[in-house]
């Protein structure tokens, strides 16, 4: 079911209700001032006849006559009149008698002095009636059949009404309804025209303010964040693909070459050499394109932990001289009281923050003369700062702008090797961990990189 045709069913259903209420109220009430009003009505007709009576006005058998002939016709008052000891003065029709009085009764009425009851269908009263200093005893019922025969009209009268009501509600709902949701129905048909060939499409806004400008706004952020990811998932698929199909294409060209003629011993060794450096580039670039992807994980899905950065940069030196003997890393410890063991830890990933180091330090080992870095680290109010610095041959400022760019190789890069991933990796690796990343350098001066890790 739409979510249209549910609204207006239950807002019909709900005003439905409200009306239906209303409508018994107004019922009920009339039958309240109905039955009130011929209560008052029974107790004038009593006392009328009543003082007829004890006046000798009007006959006793005149009167019952005029009971009995009247009863015909329309719904008759019927009087009876008794003395305080339950004895009988006069009765309307005996042989009748609808109240039925007991000596219950009359004391009940002496108690209360006025009573007002229901026997079936017929209202009854009963009332101490003083006369000439004697207390009389005066009961009266009928049916108010010409109220009961209003009631039943107007009884019809707010059925058909809420028939034809609920009728206009639904039409009404239901027109309204499809007004409000109609700026919905514009919504959808935006969404649909939007498709990964049109993703920079974005939903119309017309009011901020209201929920619906406040969906389409966050529709809008959420198409905007898809972009740039599906636009940086087609750059990076597209360099990957460029750069793993120069590897390859060497790795191919070479051992074509080894299998055209016969070669010496020599020969074929220096192939599998040079195919093995290919294939050494290869694994390297995997693993960068492997860290890269762990890199984008969220936050809660990676393990964190307590490390101290000075022991975690000690392992990452041990793994780089191993590798390259030749590098020479130096590393300064600003540690004066027992306090700084809390401010250079930070809640990390090891494997991750060796990794973002291990290729800042390379970087700075890679172009320097002497194959140097310098390691510092220090701290400052809430956060723990690296510094990696080299005397090396710097970074121009055009260069600075697209140093952090995924798969982007400076000048100076084709000199070495590389695959342009090292920087952007580490940048996002100290973006997970709410840290920052900074370039300071200079052409024949040097580059630092700054590392500020929140410390715990």
């Amino acid at each position: 079911m739409k979510i249209k045709t549910t609204l207006t069913l239950k807002n019909t259903g709900v005003i439905a209700v409200v009306f239906l209420l209303c409508m018994s109220l107004i019922y009920l009430v009339s039958e309240h001032i109905r039955s009130n009003t011929f209560f008052h009505n029974l107790k004038s007709e009593a006392v009328t006849k009543a003082h007829l009576f004890l006046q000798d006005q009007v006959d006793a058998r005149i009167m019952q006559s005029i009971y009995l002939n009247n009863k015909e016709f329309i719904n008759e008052v019927e009087v009876a009149v008794y003395t305080p000891d339950f004895r009988m003065l006069y009765h309307d029709a005996v042989e009748n008698d609808i109240i039925k009085e007991s000596p219950e009764m009359i004391r009940h009425i002496l108690h209360e002095k006025e009573i007002e009851f229901h026997i079936g269908k017929f209202q009854a009263i009963g009332m101490v009636y003083p006369f000439q200093g004697k207390d009389y005893i005066v009961t009266a019922a009928a049916y108010d059949g010409y109220g009961h025969t209003n009631l039943l009209e107007l009884q019809k009268t707010l059925v058909i009404l809420f028939l034809f009501g609920l009728l206009l509600l639904f039409v009404t709902c239901y027109f309204l309804v499809r007004a409000s949701l109609k700026p919905i129905r514009e919504i959808v048909k935006e969404v649909e025209n939007i498709t990964a060939s049109h993703i920079d499409r974005r939903l119309p806004v017309r009011n901020e303010k209201d929920e619906l400008g406040e969906l389409s706004l966050a529709f809008n952020d959420l198409l905007e964040r898809l972009e740039i990811s599906f636009n940086a998932q087609k750059m990076f698929v597209s360099n990957v693909s460029h750069e793993m199909r120069t590897p390859l294409a060497a790795l191919m060209a070479e051992l074509d070459l080894a299998l055209q003629k016969e070669r010496t011993e020599a020969q074929y060794r220096q192939a599998m050499q040079n195919v093995l450096q290919d294939a050494r580039r290869m694994t390297k670039l995997i693993d960068g394109l492997l860290n890269l992807a762990k890199a984008d994980y969220q936050k809660e899905q990676i393990k964190m932990h307590e490390i101290r950065l000075d022991e975690l940069l000690l392992d990452t030196r041990e793994l780089i001289l191993r590798a390259h003997p030749e590098y020479h890393i130096e590393l300064i410890f600003e540690q004066e009281d027992a306090e700084d063991d809390r401010m250079i830890t930070v809640m990390g990933n090891s494997y991750l923050l060796n990794i973002a180091f291990a290729n800042l330090i390379e970087n700075n080992c890679k172009y320097s003369e002497n194959k140097s870095s310098f390691v510092q680290i220090s701290y400052w109010e809430k956060w723990a700062i690296i510094r990696l610095s080299d005397n090396g041959i710097g970074i121009s400022d055009k260069e600075k702008e697209q140093i952090f760019t995924l798969f982007y190789r400076g000048a100076q890069d084709k000199q070495t090797e590389g695959h342009g991933i090292g920087m952007a990796l580490a940048q996002k690796i100290i973006g997970l961990h709410q840290g920052h990343l900074a370039v300071h350098s200079k052409q024949g001066e040097g580059t630092t990189f700054t590392i500020e890790l929140p410390h715990i």
